[in-house]
């Protein structure tokens, strides 16, 4: 309990920070306009729902990172160190292949190893919805939210349970590659150089093997 704790304010600092970096890096003026343009808009849009979002949380529209908070709204996940963490594994089996993505998963299934049976179910709910990695503030604020949620999930009921060989394999890699991140995790704080260099280079290796599994079966995902 008391490392979970940990995890998740480790999490949320580390969000925090990086929202933070951005905004001193950027005009933020044009942004507080399209928040202003996102309020005004009509009940039940998407644009709307965005805005009562950021405003229930207290936050800003970031500089690069509009589409996230398009997909905290339309996904339904809430804007918390775990959902954060959830919405990545949707996304991830939602067909977006970025490197944010896969390191933000990485990030939090080795600080969150409780919560992976859940990531590999959002995992799956992402790759049975409608791939919506390119959908933008631009395009989509006018719409009915209700209606976009139905268009992204109704191909969930068709889901693709086939496994095969390949799929179990890429399990199998990315169980070890998280393994072993956890068991090497501890090692990284030491002082002494040698535990540094001897868990160093494992934790690498298990980063690798977890991203090796996970591109796997993407592509085992885009075949069917």
């Amino acid at each position: 309990m008391i490392f979970q704790k940990i995890a998740r304010s480790i999490i949320k600092i580390s969000f925090d920070f990086s929202i933070k970096i951005i905004e001193s890096l950027n005009d933020m003026e044009p942004y507080k306009l399209k928040e202003r343009k996102l309020s005004a808009m009509t009940d039940g849009t998407l644009g709307k729902a965005i805005s009562n979002c950021l405003r229930d949380n207290n936050l800003s529209l970031v500089p690069g990172y509009e589409s996230h908070d398009l997909k905290h709204v339309i996904l339904g996940y809430e804007m918390t160190p775990v959902d954060e963490i959830r919405m990545q594994a949707f996304m991830l089996g939602n067909r977006n292949y970025t490197l944010p993505c896969f390191i933000i998963l990485i990030f939090g299934m080795v600080l969150l190893p409780s919560k992976w049976s859940l990531f590999f179910k959002d995992f799956n709910k992402g790759r049975n919805a409608k791939p919506i990695a390119l959908w933008s503030v631009e395009e989509y604020a006018d719409k009915d939210l209700s209606v976009l949620q139905y268009e992204v999930f109704e191909s969930a009921s068709n889901p693709q349970n086939n496994i095969n060989i390949v799929s179990i394999i890429s399990y199998i890699a990315m169980f070890a590659g998280v393994f072993g991140m956890l068991f090497c995790l501890p090692f990284l704080f030491s002082v002494s150089v040698a535990d540094l260099v001897g868990a160093g280079f494992p934790f690498v290796g298990g980063a690798i093997l977890f991203i090796g599994g996970l591109n796997a079966l993407s592509n085992v995902s885009r075949q069917h």
